[in-house]
C-alpha cells in the first residue's frame, strides 16, 4: 500500500502548480536568494534554476514538487500587490537564444553601478561592497550582459562565458568563427560610446587556457611565435576565420587581436580577443590577472573596463586609445540640402592625419633629423628635453642629526599635470624668431635660463632668500642648473617668469591652434583611481591622521582591486608616454619612419608639456614648503619626494595645525590626484649606509618604499 501512495504522491508532484516564470524570479529576488543558493538546496545545477525562471524549461520531479513548495511559501512572504523586492537586484537580463543564464546577475547594471553588484555574489568569489552612486540612464539594451567575458571550458568541453556582474553564460559555439558570431549576435556584449561623436566599445572576448584549447590554439606560444608577436600565417584556426570571412588587423592574431569584417553603414562587426598565457596581461601592470578564476578575472577586467574603458591592449595603449575615445577627431557635419550628412573636423580635437614635430621635439632617429652627422649627439640647444626628476643630493649636518628620512609620493602625479593643460591641436607648429614668450601659447621655446638663482625666488608676491644649493633646478630633470640656452615647454618657461626673473627666447615653435585637450581624460581617470581607492576603504577629504591610517594595508583589503588600482595608474602614465612612442622591432634604421608617426595621437610636444607642468607643479610645491618650514629635500625621483625628519611619518615633515590646514601650494595629504600619500619611511643611518655601498650619487627615493639595494640597482 504504501508504494501505491508513492506513486500517487509522485503522480501529484508531477503537477505540482507553479507561478509563471517572471513571478519565479520575482519572488527568489524578494528574498534575497541567489540562484546558486536555489540550486544548491534542490540539488541541481545553476543553469537550471536560471532556465525554469527564464521559462525555457520546466521543473520535473522530484524537484518540481519542492520547487513549488519553495515558491508558495516565497509568495505568503511577498504578495504580488505588495513587492519588496530591491531595486538593484531586479535587473538580471534575459539572455537571448543560445545564451542561459547561469546565475543571479547584474550584468546590464554597470552604467548605474561601476563595480559588481553585492547581490550577484558567487560561491567563493568576492564582490565589491555597494556604495552609493548618481542613478544614471538605463544601460543600452544592446550591451546588457558588459563589455566583455571570460571564456572557459570544463573537461565536458562545454564553454562558459563569465561577464560583469557575475554573470555566466553558455557558450554553444564549438570553433573560434562560431564564437566570434555568437558574440556579435546573441551574447549582448559591448559598452556604449564615451563621447556621442565616438564609436561603440567592441566586445572583449578573455580565453583562458582551458578555451585555447576547446578551440584549437596553443596555450603558449613558441619562441618564433612569441618574437613575432602572433601566430603564423598558415595556422588551422586562421584558415577556418578566413574561411567564415572573418579578417583580422596587421598585428595578427596575438596576445590582444582584433576579428573583424569591414563595416556595413553604422554596425561594427569586430570583437576583440585577450589571451593572458600569451602574456597579454603584463605582470608589472596587472599582477598575477593572469592567474586568476575566470569568474575573478571576469571582476577585475570588467571594473577596469566601466571605470575607465575596455582594454584595447597594453594599459598604454588604452590609455592612448582613451584620449581618442573622450575626444574623437570628428563629428557629423549638419544636413545638406538634400538632408545628408558629412564627416568633418570636430574642433577642439587633435584631428585625423598626423602632424609633424618640430625638430626640437623630434626624438633621435626621426626622419626630420636624417640630414644630421651620423652618431651626431644633441645637446640642450637642439633637442626638447622635458623629462621627470631623478636628483639627489648629500645630507647636511643637520639632516644627518635627524632619526629619518621620510618619502611622500604625489597621487596620480602626471594626470594631475594633464588637467587644465594647454596644448597644440590639429594645426603643425610655427617657427618664430627672437619671439615675445606668452605663457598662453602652447609651443617650445628656446630660452637661456641659467641666470634665474633659486636663493632668491618671488613666492608669492614676497621676494624671499632660500638655501638655492638644497633645491633641485625646475629646469632640468637632473636638478642641475642650466648653462646656457635650452630648448623648453611652455609650462617650464612661464615657471621662470613666476619666480620673478625676465626671459627673452631667441626663437619658438608654437602653435596657435589650441585647447585643452586631456581635461575629459584626466577626469575619467581620476574618477577611476578616486572610486577604487574608496572600495579599498580609503575615502576623500579624510583628515591626515585618518587618512594615514585608512592607507596602511588598503591593497589587502580587496587584491582584486588592487589590480586594477595599478592598472589605472599604468593607463595614466603609460598613456602619456605613449605620445612619443620611439621605433620598436627589427629592420628599423635612424631616419626612417615607424608606424607610430601616422597617429594623430604620435604628439612629443603634448607629452613634453605634461612632464613638465608635472615637475614644475612638484618643485612649486617643494619651494612653497621650504619657504615656510626651512625643510628642503634630500632626493627627488619623478613623482616622489625624501625629506628628512625626526620622525617617521609624513606628518613629520608636513605642518598641519589644528583645523587639518598645511602650507598653501605644498603638499598634502589626501587620495586625490596632485595630492600625497606616504611613501615609506628609513632610517637616516640606513641612508648614510646604502650610499656608503653603493655611492654617494644614489638617489634615496628610488629605494625609500622598501628599502632593498642591490648592486644591479647602482648608478641606475
Amino acid at each position: 500500500m504504501s508504494e501505491l501512495f508513492d506513486a500517487v504522491d509522485a503522480l501529484v508532484a508531477s503537477r505540482s502548480p507553479l507561478p509563471p516564470p517572471a513571478e519565479r524570479k520575482r519572488l527568489r529576488q524578494a528574498h534575497g536568494l541567489t540562484l546558486d543558493e536555489v540550486a544548491t538546496a534542490l540539488k541541481v545545477r545553476r543553469a537550471t534554476v536560471s532556465g525554469w525562471e527564464a521559462g525555457r524549461t520546466e521543473p520535473r520531479p522530484p524537484e518540481r514538487d519542492a520547487y513549488a513548495r519553495l515558491l508558495k511559501r516565497l509568495a505568503a512572504l511577498y504578495p504580488a500587490d505588495n513587492d519588496t523586492t530591491p531595486p538593484a537586484q531586479d535587473t538580471e537580463p534575459v539572455p537571448q537564444a543560445g545564451a542561459a543564464a547561469k546565475t543571479d546577475a547584474d550584468a546590464g547594471n554597470t552604467a548605474r553601478h561601476p563595480r559588481p553588484s553585492s547581490t550577484s555574489r558567487r560561491p567563493g568569489v568576492k564582490s565589491a561592497a555597494p556604495r552609493q552612486t548618481t542613478t544614471a540612464a538605463a544601460p543600452d539594451p544592446r550591451f546588457a550582459n558588459g563589455p566583455l567575458a571570460v571564456i572557459d571550458a570544463d573537461t565536458d568541453r562545454q564553454v562558459t562565458a563569465y561577464c560583469v556582474g557575475g554573470l555566466v553564460l553558455d557558450v554553444p559555439a564549438k570553433s573560434l568563427p562560431a564564437l566570434v558570431e555568437w558574440t556579435l549576435s546573441e551574447a549582448q556584449l559591448g559598452a556604449e560610446r564615451l563621447h556621442g561623436s565616438g564609436k561603440d566599445g567592441d566586445p572583449l572576448l578573455v580565453l583562458t587556457d582551458a578555451a585555447l584549447e576547446r578551440y584549437g590554439l596553443p596555450v603558449t606560444l613558441s619562441e618564433s611565435e612569441r618574437l613575432a608577436g602572433r601566430l603564423p600565417d598558415g595556422h588551422k584556426v586562421l584558415k577556418q576565420l578566413d574561411r567564415a570571412g572573418w579578417m583580422l588587423t596587421k598585428r595578427g592574431l596575438g596576445p590582444w587581436a582584433r576579428i573583424y569584417r569591414p563595416a556595413q553603414g553604422r554596425e561594427r562587426q569586430c570583437v576583440q580577443l585577450c589571451v593572458p598565457s600569451w602574456s597579454a596581461l603584463d605582470t608589472r601592470t596587472w599582477g598575477d590577472a593572469a592567474k586568476r578564476a575566470p569568474a575573478e578575472l571576469a571582476r577585475l577586467l570588467g571594473t577596469y573596463a566601466t571605470r575607465v574603458m575596455t582594454p584595447r591592449g597594453s594599459t598604454a595603449v588604452t590609455g592612448l586609445e582613451l584620449m581618442t575615445a573622450l575626444n574623437p577627431p570628428t563629428r557629423a557635419s549638419r544636413p545638406d540640402e538634400d538632408g545628408r550628412r558629412y564627416k568633418e573636423h570636430r574642433p577642439g580635437s587633435l584631428g585625423e592625419r598626423a602632424v609633424d614635430c618640430a625638430p626640437c621635439e623630434a626624438p633621435d632617429g626621426h626622419p626630420l633629423l636624417s640630414d644630421l652627422p651620423r652618431f651626431h649627439q644633441r645637446g640642450p640647444a637642439e633637442m626638447l628635453f622635458e623629462e621627470a626628476y631623478d636628483w639627489a643630493r648629500e645630507l647636511t649636518d643637520a639632516e644627518c642629526m635627524m632619526r629619518f628620512v621620510v618619502g611622500i609620493d604625489v597621487n596620480l602625479a602626471f594626470g594631475a599635470a594633464a588637467n587644465g593643460a594647454v596644448v597644440g591641436l590639429a594645426q603643425p607648429p610655427v617657427h618664430v624668431t627672437g619671439p615675445q614668450f606668452d605663457p598662453t601659447l602652447p609651443g617650445a621655446w628656446l630660452v637661456d635660463l641659467s641666470h634665474v638663482d633659486l636663493s632668491r625666488v618671488l613666492v608669492g608676491k614676497e621676494w624671499r632668500q632660500l638655501e638655492g644649493n638644497l633645491l633641485p633646478s625646475p629646469f632640468t630633470p637632473t636638478g642641475e642648473r642650466p648653462e646656457g640656452p635650452a630648448w623648453y615647454a611652455t609650462p617650464t618657461v612661464a615657471y621662470a617668469v613666476e619666480l620673478g626673473y625676465d626671459i627673452a627666447p631667441i626663437e619658438a615653435w608654437v602653435r596657435q591652434e589650441k585647447g585643452k585637450f586631456l581635461d575629459g581624460w584626466y577626469k575619467r581617470l581620476r574618477n577611476a583611481y578616486v572610486d577604487t581607492m574608496g572600495d579599498l576603504g580609503v575615502g576623500e577629504k579624510l583628515p591626515p591622521a585618518e587618512f594615514l591610517r585608512a592607507m596602511d594595508g588598503h591593497k589587502q583589503r580587496d587584491p582584486e582591486m588592487a589590480i586594477v588600482l595599478d592598472a589605472i595608474k599604468a593607463t595614466v602614465k603609460g598613456g602619456i608616454g605613449k605620445l612619443r612612442e620611439r621605433a620598436r622591432g627589427g629592420g628599423w634604421k635612424p631616419g626612417q619612419a615607424w608606424p607610430a608617426l601616422s597617429r594623430p595621437t604620435w604628439r612629443p610636444d603634448i607629452r613634453a608639456a605634461v612632464i613638465s607642468r608635472a615637475r614644475v607643479n612638484m618643485h612649486r610645491k617643494m619651494l612653497n614648503l621650504a619657504a615656510a618650514t626651512g625643510r628642503y629635500p634630500v632626493a627627488v625621483l619623478s613623482d616622489c619626494a625624501v625629506y628628512a625628519a625626526d620622525g617617521p611619518s609624513p606628518l613629520d615633515v608636513l605642518p598641519y595645525d589644528a583645523d587639518g590646514k598645511t602650507v598653501p601650494g605644498s603638499f598634502r595629504l589626501g587620495v586625490s590626484p596632485g595630492m600625497v600619500k606616504h611613501e615609506g619611511t628609513r632610517t637616516t643611518l640606513w641612508a648614510e649606509e646604502v650610499r656608503e655601498k653603493y655611492g654617494r650619487a644614489l638617489n634615496l627615493a628610488r629605494y625609500v618604499k622598501t628599502g632593498e639595494v642591490t648592486a644591479k640597482d647602482d648608478g641606475e
